[in-house]
Order: structure tokens, then C-alpha cells, then sequence
């Protein structure tokens, strides 16, 4: 493996010296792994097309630097551990060699089936191993995933699918959630009826229920592997061929293909697993999240398995059966490394403490954070409750888009601060500019969060869109990666991450556009138009606010029904994670003369702020804001 950072003096050492010459940083990270071909030229870029190349005419497979750059080493050594939803269900190692074995057959299984490289594959999957080997059986015969968190409604997976143009769909029978046994393949069925793309779908059984299959289209998993070979080689990947896409809400309705691509994000992921949670071989690392999201691709799967860590992966929920269901695990596979949300921080800190006190949890060195800020009250429990007082936080900040954490801090070794990600990782270059672009230099200093150089797992472009990927990212600051948050660096040169300034919300770390939730509120047959915003919520961090200004209601409407009707209409059309938490039912919403909704004011009322709205002499019917005002204090 290539050096880890192991102490403070050895993180300021490598961070200059990747600030002063971030290419052959990089080059020399690189150099660990397997490579067909060495690449021509480490990196070619300019942020005004924009362009980034890493590792440039460079050839590999990554799942080659997975498997048999590891397997002589590595091959009885766990790689996945799965945990089922049940405690009474027994779990299931997978060793490298037995993982290995799954995914050639896979491989081959989508060979059959008429996948090529360069198809797009679309997976919308509960979490058991078949999952990843489903996404590395992609990446290993040259394919691109498209992985579809499994609690999206059929029309949000159809929207994705369609815009992929993906070939095949790969998904289960049902999945279990808790209590609760979920239909799937339905959900699938109403989205491939929209889908012409799509000429198979491979069910994997998982709590057989009786599913519909279409002749000629739909096959099982299990019968597809029967007797099919173990042998595959896999395919030739050029360094910036895509590895997958990943759809992310943006300030518009439509979801946005984020492009990663082989090379780059390969030695990317790697490289921050092994350095943030400073694992050391032999122990067993734990990423509580769904591999729907980009933390389950980079921290579950892609970043543990190239260094050689054994992955935990859960299919449950952190409450059921009881709020000790994450501290059994950790217990019972005795876990070094655990990452998780602060909304299921904060959800089981409200559960008590009589769940985690009696865990002792003695194997645990190293916990993590992930999808946003973490409030003081919460970091505190988690420090002194779960980790005992003796594991320090890496408070991670990440987005889809940078494919891998961008800053944080190293376990142990950088000092830690609650509600602050620290210090940015080599080979990354954070800029605080202010509204006009200009940087804001030196401690102390609050404005736009941006980055003024590429890294090796920053998104290539947008799928079928690179317009939308320089409007959205480059536009707005010339010459920089603009986030989309605000920041603060303190006196000490520490970050803290302030949220978004743009129309996305973060519910439960996962990103909303306002303007797709809104969308789906407006498909209300009563509904006029609406507005979205995000206000504080104890346990999601920040939940979601609509007002609705419907059609000719008088006093005797029924405003809780009308209300339900719009949240069973936003749960159908995007899924549960969408639903608003709050709708008030408005006559108008707060406008300037231009038409253009002003939104501060809007959320100002949500999280109930009253006072001082600012400037609002351009609004065309103030009276419009008191009415509101008086209508969410009842």
C-alpha cells in the first residue's frame, strides 16, 4: 500500500507538498495500483470548457486492482460482510476469492444478456450482496452503473432510466425495511412501461413474494448464474472512461447525471478510506449508508475493497428491532470503523441512552459522519456515548459530485472541533470567495465555498449535459468549482460547513432540489403553484416547508385532507424522501414586482423567524407576508 499519513507533522508535510505539486502527488499515489498502460500526462484541465482528464491515456480495470492485484494476499480474507435486517437471520462473509468468483459469473451472466461496454446498466436494489456484485460485474466488463436508491418512486426511477438510456435493469423481488416488507419489482414494472430502452430486467429473490415476470423480458438471478462459467477477463478501461452515474436533485426539477469516471476516482476513493479513517488491515470497517448514495459506492464498496478492508453492509435500519440495532453489530462483528448520518445520530439519540450504555463496544477506534454538518448537541452524544470519550470524529465533507471526502479530519491525527470538518486533504485546494467572486483570504472569514483545483474524483461532466455541468458548477465563480455552500474558516484555520446557498435542501444528508418537490406539489389538481423551502428539523437536520396556494377554496374546505392528497401525491411521484414535512395552505405567495418569489422570506417564516425580512420594497402585495405569518402561528 502506499504511505499513510500517521501523524500531524506527516499530514502538514503531505499537504504542502501536494499543494506545491499536485500532479506528481497524485502520480505517486497512482503508482500503487495495477496499470495496463501508464498514462501519457497525470492531469489535463481547464475549468472554462470545462476539462479534466486525470492519469491521461492511462488503461486498467478497477475491478482488476480489487481482485487480482489483491487476491494472492487477500483471497480467505473477508471482503463483505452482509448483516441482514433481522437479527435472527444469519449474516453472510463473503471472502475475497468467494467475491471474486461472484462477480466473473455476473460478469459473464451480463455478457449473455447482450451488455456491452459503454451500456448504461440501471440497478434499483435493496442492500444484500448481490447489490455490489451487480455494480462491480459493471465495472469489470466495461458497462456503466446507474444505481437507483431503492426508496425512489417508479416515476423518479423511469425519469433516471430514461435519461441514461439504460439497457437493462437489475433489481429484487421485494426488500425487507425494518418491520416492514417492501414491493419492489412492481415499482420496476411501472417504470419500465415507460422505458423503451430497457430490453431485460434480472430479478434477485430476496423475500419471495409473488412478482409478475414478462415473458421475454424478465429473467431471475439465480437462474441466469446456473452453471455459468467463473472465468471472465476483464475489459480494457481507458483511465477517463465513465465508471457510473449517479443521479443528484439540483436547483432545477430534473435530476442531474453525475459522471465519475475509472482512473481518477479510483485512486481517489482509496486514498481517502484509508487516510480519514487511518485503516489498518485486519480491521473491520462499518458504513452504515445505502450504496444508492455516492457514500455507499465510495465508502462501502469502491474505497474499502481497493485497499483491502473488510466492508460491513446492512440492509436494516438503525431502530428495529430495538435502538441497539447498529451497537449489536458493532458488538457482534466487533467493528474498528463506523460511519453513519447525523440524522441517525440524532434519531437514536432520541431513542435515550439505555440503548447504547450498556454496549461497551471496546473495538471501536474510529468514528465518522457524513451528508451534513453535525451539530454540537449530537456530536457530543456520539463522542461520549457510543464512542466512549476515546474515538475521535472525522466529521466528513463531501458531495456526489467530488466522488470522495474533501475535507476532514485523519482519526486521530488532526485535532478535533465539534461541528467543524477541519482541514481540507491533500491535494485539495479550497478557496472563500464572496458574492462577487473575490477570495476572501486569512482566519476568520465567512462567504462561498469553493475549489480552485481538480482532484482525481471531482465529477467529469453531467451526463448528456455539459452545458448544465458548467452552469452549474463553474458559471457562477470564473475559475473555480463552486459547491453550492456556504463556509466559515475560523481562527484556527478549521472549516465549517454552513449549508447550501442555493435552492437545495438537505433532508437527512440526502440533497432535494426545491424545484422537483415543487413540481410534484403542482401535479395536485387543487394546486396553483408552490414554493419550497428548508427549515431546522431536530431530527433530519433540515426538513421541507411547502406553501401551496390552491384553487377556489372557501372556509369549509378540508385543508388536513387536501394536505394528505399532496403529500400521497409528492410520495408517488418522487418517494417518501421527497414528502414535506409542513404544508401551509396559502392564498399568495410573497413576490416582487418581476414575479420572482422571494424565498428568504419564506424561510424566515418556516424555521419562525418573525422579524427583520430585509429589504422588501420590491415585494408586490406585502400584506401577503402577514397574512402568511399569521396562518403559521395557528
Amino acid at each position: 500500500m502506499a504511505v499513510k499519513i500517521k501523524t500531524l507533522s506527516g499530514y502538514i508535510h503531505e499537504y504542502q507538498k501536494s499543494i506545491v505539486n499536485p500532479e506528481d502527488f497524485w502520480r505517486q499515489q497512482a503508482e500503487d495500483f495495477y496499470w495496463r498502460k501508464k498514462c501519457d500526462c497525470v492531469l489535463d484541465w481547464n475549468f472554462k470548457e470545462p476539462r479534466i482528464e486525470w492519469f491521461k491515456g492511462g488503461k486498467l480495470n478497477i475491478t482488476e486492482n480489487i481482485f487480482e492485484r489483491q487476491i494472492y494476499t487477500r483471497k480467505d480474507q473477508a471482503a463483505i460482510i452482509w448483516e441482514p435486517n433481522s437479527p435472527d437471520e444469519d449474516s453472510v462473509t463473503l471472502s475475497y476469492s468467494e467475491l471474486f468468483n461472484k462477480v466473473k459469473q455476473f460478469s459473464n451472466v451480463l455478457l449473455q444478456n447482450g451488455v456491452e461496454k459503454g451500456d448504461r446498466v440501471a440497478i434499483y436494489m435493496p442492500m444484500i450482496p448481490e447489490l455490489a456484485i451487480a455494480m462491480l460485474a459493471c465495472a469489470r466488463i466495461g458497462a456503466i452503473h446507474s444505481i437507483v436508491f431503492a426508496g425512489f418512486s417508479s416515476n423518479a426511477l423511469a425519469d433516471r432510466i430514461i435519461d441514461a438510456q439504460a439497457k437493462i435493469v437489475i433489481t429484487s423481488d421485494g426488500a425487507y425495511r425494518g418491520a416492514k416488507k417492501i414491493v419492489i419489482k412492481s415499482i420496476v414494472d411501472a417504470a419500465v412501461e415507460k422505458c423503451d430502452s430497457v430490453k431485460t430486467v434480472i430479478v434477485k429473490r430476496r423475500t419471495g413474494e409473488d412478482v409478475n415476470m414478462v415473458d421475454g423480458r424478465d429473467l431471475w438471478w439465480d437462474d441466469l448464474c446456473q452453471g455459468v462459467s467463473l472465468d471472465n477477463e476483464a475489459e480494457t478501461m481507458d483511465a477517463e472512461d465513465p465508471l457510473f452515474i449517479l443521479y443528484t436533485s439540483g436547483s432545477t426539477d430534473k435530476p442531474k447525471g453525475v459522471v465519475h469516471t475509472t482512473g481518477g476516482y479510483m485512486v481517489f476513493s482509496s486514498y481517502t478510506f484509508r487516510n480519514v479513517f487511518q485503516y489498518n488491515q485486519g480491521d473491520v470497517y462499518f458504513c452504515s449508508a445505502d450504496i444508492g448514495w455516492i457514500t455507499g459506492h465510495s465508502y462501502i464498496v469502491y474505497g474499502p475493497l481497493l485497499s483491502g478492508a473488510t466492508s460491513l453492509m446492512f440492509e436494516g435500519i438503525p431502530t428495529w428491532p430495538d435502538a441497539g440495532r447498529y451497537w449489536d453489530i458493532v458488538e457482534k462483528h466487533k467493528v474498528n470503523q463506523f460511519y453513519t448520518a447525523p440524522t441517525a445520530i440524532r434519531a437514536l439519540m432520541a431513542e435515550g441512552n439505555e440503548f447504547v450504555e450498556k454496549k461497551e463496544m471496546p473495538s471501536l477506534k474510529v468514528l465518522g459522519t457524513v451528508g451534513e454538518p453535525i451539530n454540537e448537541e449530537a456530536w457530543h452524544w456520539y463522542h461520549d456515548h457510543v464512542g466512549k470519550g476515546r474515538c475521535p470524529i472525522v466529521d466528513t465533507w463531501w458531495q456526489t459530485e467530488t466522488g470522495g471526502i474533501l475535507i476532514s479530519p485523519l482519526a486521530g491525527i488532526i485535532p478535533t472541533k465539534p461541528s467543524y470538518a477541519t482541514l481540507p486533504l491533500p491535494g485539495i485546494k479550497p478557496v472563500i470567495v464572496d458574492a462577487e467572486g473575490k477570495e476572501l483570504k486569512g482566519n476568520g472569514v465567512e462567504g462561498n465555498l469553493c475549489i480552485k483545483f481538480p482532484w482525481p474524483g471531482m465529477t467529469r461532466t453531467l451526463y448528456g449535459d455539459h452545458k448544465r455541468f458548467y452552469e452549474t458548477y463553474f458559471s457562477t465563480f470564473k475559475g473555480l468549482y463552486f459547491t453550492g455552500d456556504g463556509v466559515k474558516r475560523d481562527e484556527d484555520g478549521y472549516y465549517r460547513i454552513l449549508g447550501r446557498v442555493d435552492d437545495v435542501i438537505n433532508v437527512s444528508g440526502h440533497r432535494m432540489g426545491t424545484a422537483e418537490v415543487e413540481n410534484a406539489i403542482n401535479e395536485h389538481p387543487l394546486v396553483v403553484e408552490s414554493a419550497v423551502v428548508g427549515y431546522p428539523h431536530d431530527i433530519k437536520g433540515q426538513g421541507i416547508y411547502a406553501f401551496a396556494v390552491c384553487n377556489d377554496l372557501d372556509d369549509s374546505a378540508d385543508e388536513e385532507g387536501i394536505i394528505k392528497s399532496i403529500k400521497i401525491g409528492v410520495n408517488n411521484i418522487i418517494g417518501p424522501i421527497a414528502r414535506p414535512d409542513k404544508i401551509l395552505i396559502v392564498s399568495g405567495l410573497p413576490k416582487t414586482r418581476s414575479g420572482k418569489i422571494m424565498r428568504r422570506i419564506l424561510r424566515k417564516i418556516a424555521s419562525g423567524d418573525y422579524d427583520n425580512f430585509g429589504d422588501t420594497s420590491t415585494l408586490l402585495d406585502p400584506d401577503i407576508v402577514e397574512e402568511i405569518i399569521d396562518k403559521s402561528k395557528l
